[in-house]
């Protein structure tokens, strides 16, 4: 027997809309509510609004809350001021990589941490495993918050109509508390489409009545509600990883070109984290003598890449693997992500294909991301 999907506060209102539902890490979801296409194109156009209260909260309080996330997670927390966020990843002491997370300063000795929803237990597993020694709380608050996302570039105009907040100084990865239609939220200026948006974070009894404001706050303006399906073509095009794709243990964050997150320099502990001398041979590895590099792949002709179809060269050699695929409609044509042999990783390098149920498709390899908004 397994236990029956979780449902999150807005459960209700998606069946309302019609949504096709699907199971994502044990919870309801919506997949799409009309088509994905349509919906993506919403997003890049004028705006989408998405439940995401799946996602895992995990509030880090007290005197040594920094000293424990820059010793558990890999970058330097301690240097996040107060309202901004930053993007981490949480690794085994072998530089496998558990997560990847947003961490949010709320206060000056309290934190959120924001997992992944297939993650959530592991992450909070592992930072209550590494805080023995730290004057720092952990606590789950994954039943404490429901998660509302507004996306695209009409989202600043429907939120300014719901609250007073400034949101022109909000900065891009920096949250503030505020009031949205009468409900108190953490309003983060954080998302994961590629394009201007926010996250609102929210009691789940407040979660209906702030659905309900957005979608008509946004209505004259095209904003429509989205699933998870068209959030997946988004992030994909955007080139933003997927944790179980192009993240798992068996990557470090140098083997997913994300080195940058990793922080040898922070000086708390001593310097030490879980993880510091395998990402630092990681490191070394990846600059001298990297095995495979992620690339984007832009196909030439109709067929569609899924996540696991190997890559091969014109000899029909392995040299990769796909990690994620799908049409894009921004551009037109299908695209994927795939770990390739660094020797066909430069972009333009001829002769690559993928091989789609024993027929090698001619694929243009290109750098991520795909698709980057105007400023």
């Amino acid at each position: 027997m397994t236990d029956a999907p979780r449902r999150t506060a807005l459960d209700a209102t998606h069946r309302a809309l019609g949504a096709t539902m699907t199971d994502f890490a044990g919870w309801d979801m919506p997949l799409r509510y009309s088509s994905e296409r349509d919906e993506h194109v919403a997003v890049r156009t004028r705006a989408g609004l998405f439940d995401l209260s799946h996602m895992g909260e995990i509030t880090v309080t007290g005197p040594q809350a920094a000293d424990l996330l820059d010793y558990a997670l890999v970058g330097n927390i301690g240097g996040v001021k107060t309202g901004r966020a930053r993007y981490t990843m949480i690794c085994e002491a072998e530089g496998g990589i558990l997560d990847d997370l947003i961490v949010y300063r709320l206060a000056d000795q309290e934190y959120m941490v924001v997992a992944n929803a297939s993650n959530a237990q592991v992450v909070l597993d592992a930072l209550t495993a590494r805080a023995g020694g730290f004057d720092a709380a952990i606590r789950d608050d994954r039943d404490a918050y429901a998660l509302l996302a507004v996306q695209g570039p009409e989202s600043p105009g429907i939120l300014k109509a719901l609250t007073d907040a400034d949101l022109d100084g909000l900065k891009y990865y920096a949250g503030l508390p505020g009031t949205v239609a009468g409900v108190d939220a953490l309003i983060a200026r954080t998302g994961y489409t590629g394009e201007d948006g926010f996250e609102l974070f929210v009691r789940p009894a407040d979660a209906v009545a702030l659905w309900e404001a957005l979608t008509e706050a946004g209505k004259d303006v095209g904003l429509i509600p989205c699933g998870l399906s068209c959030r997946d073509t988004l992030r994909l095009e955007a080139g933003m990883p997927l944790y179980g794709h192009e993240l798992t243990t068996a990557t470090t964050p140098f083997d997913a070109g994300l080195g940058r997150v990793v922080k040898f320099e922070k000086t708390t502990n001593g310097g030490d984290f879980v993880g510091r001398a395998a990402l630092a041979a990681a490191a070394e590895r990846a600059e001298t003598d990297p095995p495979r590099k992620l690339v984007g792949l832009i196909a030439q002709g109709r067929r569609v890449p899924r996540a696991g179809f190997p890559v091969v060269a014109a000899d029909g050699t392995v040299i990769g693997e796909v990690t994620s695929g799908a049409p894009s409609p921004t551009l037109g044509k299908p695209i994927a992500i795939a770990y390739v042999d660094a020797a066909y990783a430069t972009p333009g390098t001829e002769g690559v294909c993928v091989d789609i149920r024993g027929s090698h498709e001619p694929y243009e390899v290109t750098a991520l991301p795909f698709y980057k908004r105007q400023k």
